[in-house]
């Protein structure tokens, strides 16, 4: 929103450039120079090809760490802590399992110092869930979840955020919640974000931080000290895991550097998994691998989706962008340059479940998922924001470890936008110039075969993909078919062309959005079914 400076403008057309350069390659090299044009395309598939097998190795260890998480009592380790601090044995309970040793040497710390951490029985879970038109049914599945967290439910704080835009059927639906589960939780108020205020984009950010203000003053006037509270965002189809919150709490009670740390849980988008077309599925599945492995790779980490941050650094920040698209990963870059660099996202190995795309049809299915795609694609808009930020003269963060992630966060979007193009056409391209040009070498007529032969060994890592897959796939519905267990494998044939279609699509769109100043203003609603319910999310 608003005016841009020309060195804003530069870097905001920095994405598309290099990735429609370097598609541009592709067909332009081999009519300079033949080898050259196969030389750039077997570097690509080559670093590609190590990229995959790390990416297996980084998605199996996610899947690890989340499966011994998962069933990790979160909160008898809460209970160890406060019992160590009360000079107390603990309680007679399973010892093993993940981090156990770092558990033990911490209560032995706390037992020798009290003071080192914050009592967690102090804690409170603002959980901020956000709502534009969806039917009660599908929130209320949501709400019902959170009584059923080992979180004890007076210990959350439900802050419902829904627009008025929306209409009477919303604001209905919201004195319908309050009423059936109102009186459950430590408090249940109801935040309706007005219509065109100004200075927004109507869409997810303008309204959690409309409800986060509301937060804050509730907190306020009831003399709640705002360093025990921590706050998590919630769309409201989302599921959080039943450990999620102590396992939060955990983490938040034994930071020294709490008030400047958020903590991000793993996006599964596998409820309704069963019930969506094959590409979806697939799309769905790449989301997964890719949450499970920024969960093992600290550099990659960044807010995504549902997140949780402590009050005080949302109170102190403004709390979420109400100008942006995309406010979950905006996020990082907000709080990193807020706080001048001293700030990082703590990992939680358990997830909170999300939907897959699911319209009424399959076509209304797939326009749903190109949207979706092209709104995190949209994300590229971040690139201007840090870049002006990292390399002003008189930034305040670190400038070296600044420089780092922005050239990660560059990289990220160009090669989501040109990789696979790149894979997909890379090895005939110069084949097929230097038959014509005459310029044909035994390099490039063993081109086509040669990546051909890397896509085969890369495959290792999608069989690791797929079988981690596997494993994280809900029990079968009984509505569903058996036959759907074999398109479940038949759907992987489809991988590379989903990626192409979708993925590289969407982002060469956003990007090229971007370089001409077509920029996003709105939020699209998406369609999505779960259950036999029809779901609309704001994407």
């Amino acid at each position: 929103m608003g005016p841009r400076t020309p060195t804003y403008r530069f870097f905001e057309a920095l994405p598309a450039a290099i990735s429609f350069t370097a598609v541009g390659l592709v067909f332009i090299l081999p009519f300079i120079d033949a080898k050259l044009g196969a030389v750039y395309v077997i570097s690509i598939v080559g670093l590609m090809f190590v990229r995959a097998m790390l990416g297996a190795i980084d998605v199996a260890r996610g899947f690890l760490r989340y499966r011994r998480s998962a069933r990790v009592d979160w909160a008898a380790r809460l209970t160890d802590l406060e019992r160590a601090m009360d000079g107390r044995q603990a309680l007679a309970h399973p010892r093993g399992g993940f981090r156990a040793d770092e558990h033990a040497d911490l209560v032995a710390q706390v037992s020798a110092d009290p003071g080192s951490i914050m009592r967690p029985s102090t804690l409170l879970h603002a959980v901020v869930v956000a709502a534009y038109n969806e039917p009660y049914p599908v929130i209320a599945d949501t709400i019902r979840t959170l009584l059923h967290t080992s979180t004890r439910p007076e210990k959350l704080l439900v802050f419902f955020a829904h627009e008025e835009r929306g209409g009477p059927a919303m604001a209905e639906t919201a004195r319908r919640l309050e009423a059936e589960y109102g009186h459950r939780f430590g408090a249940f108020v109801l935040v309706e974000h007005p219509a065109a205020l100004p200075d927004e984009i109507a869409g997810k950010g303008a309204n959690i931080t409309y409800a986060g203000q509301r937060l804050a003053e509730w907190v306020r006037d009831h003399a709640i000290d705002p360093r025990r509270v921590i706050v998590t965002s919630l769309d409201c189809d989302n599921i959080p895991h039943e450990s999620y919150f102590d396992c939060v709490a955990y983490e938040y009670a034994i930071a020294p550097d709490r008030e400047r740390l958020s903590f991000q849980p793993i996006s599964l988008y596998i409820t309704n998994i069963w019930d969506v077309p094959a590409p979806s599925r697939v799309v769905a599945s790449a989301n997964c691998f890719w949450n499970l492995t920024t969960t093992v790779r600290r550099l990659a980490l960044r807010n995504f989706a549902s997140h949780a941050q402590p009050l005080t650094a949302l109170v102190e920040m403004g709390f979420w962008s109400k100008r942006t698209i995309v406010e979950d990963g905006h996020q990082y870059w907000r709080s990193w340059f807020h706080f001048n660099g001293d700030y990082r996202v703590v990992p939680i190995h358990v997830p909170i479940f999300q939907d897959a795309v699911q319209a009424g049809t399959f076509k209304a299915t797939m326009v749903a998922q190109f949207k979706q795609l092209s709104r995190w694609s949209y994300g590229a808009s971040d690139v201007p924001y840090v870049g002006v930020r990292v390399f002003a003269p008189d930034a305040r963060s670190p400038f070296w470890p600044g420089v780092l992630r922005f050239f990660s966060l560059l990289e990220g979007h160009v090669s989501l936008a040109s990789i696979s193009i790149i894979i997909a056409i890379g090895g005939w391209i110069p084949f097929v110039v230097a038959s014509q040009t005459g310029q044909v070498t035994s390099v490039v007529e063993r081109m086509p075969m040669t990546v051909g032969i890397i896509q085969q060994i890369g495959m290792i890592g999608l069989i690791v993909s797929i079988v981690v897959f596997n494993a994280l796939l809900p029990p079968r519905p009984i509505h569903v078919p058996r036959e759907r267990r074999v398109t479940m494998w038949l759907q992987w044939l489809l991988y590379p062309l989903t990626l192409l279609v979708f993925n590289s699509s969407t982002a060469l769109y956003s990007q090229w959005c971007l370089l001409t100043g077509r920029y996003r203003e709105r939020f699209d609603v998406t369609e999505k079914r779960a259950g036999g319910v029809l779901r609309r999310k704001a994407v």
